[in-house]
């Protein structure tokens, strides 16, 4: 069982920056990998970057430029780097934790609202 707790989440104004923030806790040995998905009001939830146990990065649909994740040293904590922050990038931000390949999981964070105002 992994638990995950995410903060950093709030409102601000267009073009202003917030870092996301989610510490996992639990079987930390079985994961290989973490991520950030988001779900805009209305839409469906939508990947927004990976990052694996080698520190391998993956963004989906979102511009690296403004989007970064990255882990601590330790790898039980990862974050996600938000610039210039546009009212398009308000939703609820969700921490993921998981496995991939043998017995695949993953678990998820309770999620936290970021909201952007124009």
């Amino acid at each position: 069982q992994v638990e995950l707790m995410e903060s950093g989440g709030g409102l601000v104004q267009a073009g202003g920056s917030l870092k996301l923030s989610c510490a996992a806790s639990g079987k930390i040995s079985s994961i290989n990998f973490m991520g950030w998905y988001r779900q805009p009001p209305g839409k469906q939830r939508e990947l927004v970057a990976t990052i694996n146990n080698e520190g391998v990065t993956n963004y989906a649909g979102v511009p690296k430029g403004r989007f970064t994740i990255s882990k601590d040293n330790v790898g039980n904590t990862v974050y996600l780097q938000i610039n210039n922050l546009q009212p398009e990038d308000t939703a609820i931000y969700y921490c993921a934790a998981g496995k991939y390949g043998t017995a695949p999981f993953m678990s998820w964070g309770q999620g936290t609202q970021v909201t952007v105002s124009s």
